[in-house]
């Protein structure tokens, strides 16, 4: 019998992931922090580093033929945060009224160290793996650069983002798009000279924005469009020739990017440029498919019983889905939703306790 004790304690191992800066990057020291973790506990583990200080974590113990019952994955970055603005140390993974305090806390350490100390603490022959990645925050960049070979096919995905402990079981999809128009630069005191693209692309962005015939999934709920930035012009004397926007498309089940791409063309107009910066595809688990109703009640007991939900981010399932074999996907993990990219973030310690004890019982009874 092993009796080696492989306890690890979630809240410890969240409040030193919480104390790496990995704002936007530079996730290579919370990678080998996770890395070595795992590998104290029997996991094989291999880190790679893609780019300069960013790297992903696969890891996996137990049999693996043809398929692995369950992939656990997070994401090791986080979003900026400037510390003028927060009432405490956004990188000091204090604990205080019963909260974690930080960036990251609810957005996603907390449930990246949920899984591994479940993990780490599951019986030595349960197969199992794990992937931790890099730059999910800006587009899935981490997964997208894992090699396919380097996973193995397997049954469910469990996705540690925040969810205050509630299964969700999909998400929307997400395309951000460049949209860009020319003009012909001329003398400010001459405009009738030239042709304003600044002008141009703010009509456009006036009917995007404005637009509300937007199609509304029954699951997934409304597509959604958001005009995220705008840039144009040089100095007030002189008419803009080029302007730029970046919008943030939510697609939803029968309304995907090749649809949203059309759609915002033709109210954008011939004159305006459209470029996919990330096209990302939504994700759905049928909550009828096979053995999803005994996950979702390992996981909250009384879950099944529930109308499904759908969350309105992106997750790195989109992209590990397919190379994962098609998976069941399940999102859930003990931050708040609410606290997700927000000034003051925090994650409360009795969901860190309450997300720890279901992903046991998921490893132990799935």
């Amino acid at each position: 019998m092993d009796t080696t004790d492989r306890t690890i304690d979630a809240l410890d191992l969240a409040r030193r992931l919480v104390r790496i800066d990995t704002r936007g990057g530079a996730e290579r020291a919370a990678a080998d922090l996770v890395a070595d973790v795992l590998d104290g506990a029997g996991f094989e583990v291999a880190v790679t580093e893609p780019e300069a200080g960013r790297a992903n974590v696969v890891a996996r113990r137990g049999p693996a033929v043809p398929r692995v019952p369950v992939t656990f994955t997070g994401h090791l970055d986080t979003v900026p945060a400037d510390p003028s603005g927060w009432s405490f140390d956004p990188l000091g993974g204090e604990v205080r009224d019963g909260r974690l305090l930080g960036r990251g806390s609810s957005d996603m350490k907390a449930g990246v160290a949920c899984q591994v100390a479940a993990a780490a603490g599951a019986a030595p022959g349960r197969p199992l793996q794990l992937v931790f990645t890099f730059g999910e925050e800006t587009g899935c960049d981490g997964a997208a650069r894992l090699d396919a070979a380097s996973l193995v096919p397997s049954d469910l995905l469990v996705v540690a983002e925040p969810t205050a402990n509630r299964t969700v079981l999909g998400h929307k999809g997400t395309l951000w798009l460049r949209a860009t128009a020319r003009g012909v630069s001329a003398h400010g005191s001459r405009p009738e000279l030239g042709r304003n693209a600044l002008a141009a692309l703010a009509g456009a962005a006036t009917r995007v924005h404005g637009y509300r015939e937007w199609p509304v999934s029954p699951t997934h709920g409304p597509v959604t469009v958001n005009v995220g930035t705008f840039r144009a012009g040089v100095q007030p004397n002189l008419v803009p020739d080029r302007a730029e926007m970046r919008l943030d498309v939510r697609t939803v089940p029968g309304f995907g990017s090749d649809e949203a791409v059309a759609a915002i063309a033709e109210l954008c107009g011939p004159d305006v440029g459209l470029e996919r910066l990330v096209d990302l595809p939504g994700v759905a688990t049928d909550p009828a498919a096979p053995g999803v109703a005994r996950v979702l009640e390992l996981l909250a007991p009384g879950a099944s019983a529930r109308e499904p939900e759908y969350a309105t981010y992106f997750t790195d399932a989109s992209v590990l889905t397919a190379m994962l074999g098609d998976p069941a996907v399940v999102v859930y993990g003990p931050g708040d939703p609410e606290q997700a990219h927000v000034t003051d973030e925090s994650c409360s310690v009795r969901g860190i306790d309450e997300a720890g004890a279901a992903f046991r019982r998921l490893l132990g009874g799935s």
